[in-house]
């Protein structure tokens, strides 16, 4: 695809996405691809694999995620990104974080690269409506916003969280709190009133209202709690005060456990919102044809120190506990409830939905090239049966963020693993140190014993695989050297709007 690639072309190359799962294994008659379900993708912000209590959380109450744990398929060994919008480029274009790019954050590299076909163009091209509410964290610049992207609908906060502002292209309108936040819907500013979750489902669900019987749907609904700051309704909080134990020793234990209270509370209010929209579906007569995925986009924050699901590590790290999320896939009459424990990731999701939306190749030499960019392989196979075979596979984790204008390779060994069904390894040395650690996850999921003196041969054979891959993502790391502008676009944009009315008054 030509660096300037015109938007006609662009349009062709998602009609031809689905080429990437040509090569799945045969797939009976009875086959989920292009079945066409309207497609609901929830993923909230800094929540952990813990923070649930179908996942063993002790104090925190979460009964309607629990309800598509049990009413879905559930990927147990599900891998995501160590921070936020990695995993977000990932989902979307089906290829690791560091080709699209998006090598942090902030500071432009968290900007989607232009070249990258994604998620929502391919389901567009192919008759869904697309909507977007919530948060968008790829780029806040015009060309890399949402409705160059694929999206129809779009309704966003800037930046990474309501009200953050870095210097650069990355930032929010000025003022904005999760209360009565300013958010851009559809190239204009409107000013809310309410809470951030319950004001990003509400908008969803009219939306979704005013689309259903006319065309599939594709509503992705990121929230940006429970991200801190920590600012959570009232009676939310409530629910949780008093109940968290303190650590012992902690000299700011008070402190810590009433943020777990909020922390808690603002996941009770996500999970108040999907029961609303579970019964919103069933009122509508969708339930039956609407498939809904939750997801979390990194290992867990605050609830680690209360329920970390026995796992080593969180937000920011390369252990299992910074990578795995909850996958819940929720499709009543079509997908019967069963785990599923093959080893899958973020890169997974984009050619399991181009499949199930059932778009065509239209050119072979474009199939040809929307091929090169995917990694992951569709998930079909395993939502049919969830013990067909699933070949063994190696994955890659960085978690980039290293300086402004370092070279990338100071931190080739910071915060980094290689993945597969039986081995991680791993290595979480200071800068331009090495330091691998080795662990069998078949007998070690909490990464205690490490095993790289006792298997040297392992060792070699994934490092090898790790500096094969480190040195093919080089080219695509697009935008270590870009200069963003000297204000954010959405201050320049709510500026122009409003003038300096603060943002968060409705």
């Amino acid at each position: 695809m030509p660096t300037c690639a015109p938007q006609l072309l662009r349009v062709a190359l998602a009609f031809t996405a689905v080429a990437v799962v040509a090569e799945s294994a045969a797939i009976a008659a009875e086959s989920l691809a292009g079945r066409r379900p309207n497609i609901i993708f929830i993923l909230t912000d800094d929540q952990g694999y813990g923070d649930l209590s179908c996942h063993g959380n002790p104090i925190l109450k979460t009964p309607h995620i629990d309800r598509l744990h049990a009413e879905g398929m559930r990927f147990t060994d599900f891998h995501v990104s160590p921070t936020c919008s990695p995993t977000r480029s990932a989902l979307l274009t089906g290829r690791h974080e560091f080709r699209n790019g998006v090598t942090h954050t902030i500071l432009e590299r968290e900007r989607l690269t232009l070249k990258a076909v994604t998620l929502p163009e391919v389901l567009k091209a192919s008759g869904y409506a697309t909507g977007i509410f919530g948060k968008w964290h790829l780029g806040d610049e015009a060309e890399y916003q949402p409705n160059r992207r694929g999206f129809d609908e779009v309704f966003i906060h800037g930046a990474g969280g309501i009200g953050q502002s870095y210097p650069g292209s990355c930032g929010d309108a000025p003022g904005n709190t999760y209360f009565n936040p300013a958010i851009l819907h559809n190239g204009k500013f409107v000013k809310t009133a309410g809470y951030c979750t319950d004001i990003f489902f509400n908008q969803a669900t009219r939306w979704m209202e005013a689309t259903k019987g006319r065309q599939p749907f594709y509503a992705h609904i990121a929230t940006n709690a429970p991200h801190g700051p920590l600012q959570v309704r009232p009676e939310d909080e409530a629910r949780y005060t008093g109940k968290v134990p303190e650590r012992d020793g902690a000299a700011t234990k008070k402190r810590n456990t009433q943020d777990v209270a909020k922390f808690f509370g603002m996941i009770a209010n996500i999970d108040d919102n999907v029961g609303k929209l579970l019964a919103t579906l069933k009122e509508m007569g969708i339930e039956r044809d609407t498939l809904v995925i939750f997801m979390n986009d990194n290992g867990g924050t605050a609830g680690v120190q209360v329920h970390n699901a026995g796992m080593r590590g969180s937000k920011g790290t390369a252990w299992l506990g910074g990578t795995r999320a909850s996958s819940f896939w929720r499709w009543p009459g079509t997908l019967t409830p069963n785990d599923i424990h093959g080893l899958t990731a973020h890169i997974d999701f984009f050619p399991t939905l181009v499949e199930l939306a059932g778009a065509k190749p239209k050119d072979d030499v474009v199939a040809r090239t929307v091929q090169s960019q995917v990694e992951g392989r569709s998930l079909v196979p395993l939502l049919q049966d969830p013990h067909a075979a699933w070949p063994d596979r190696t994955l890659f984790t960085h978690l980039g963020r290293w300086p402004k204008g370092d070279d990338p390779s100071k931190s080739k060994f910071t915060q980094c693993s290689v993945r597969t069904p039986r081995w991680h390894l791993v290595s979480d040395a200071k800068l331009g140190e090495q330091h691998w650690q080795l662990f069998d996850l078949t007998t070690d999921p909490g990464e205690k014993l490490d095993l790289a003196a006792q298997q040297p041969s392992v060792l070699s054979e994934l490092e090898k695989s790790y500096d094969a891959w480190w040195n093919s993502i080089q080219p695509q790391l697009v935008n270590e050297s870009a200069i963003g502008p000297a204000q954010n676009p959405f201050q320049t944009l709510f500026e122009q709007q409003f003038g300096s009315a603060p943002a968060n008054k409705p």
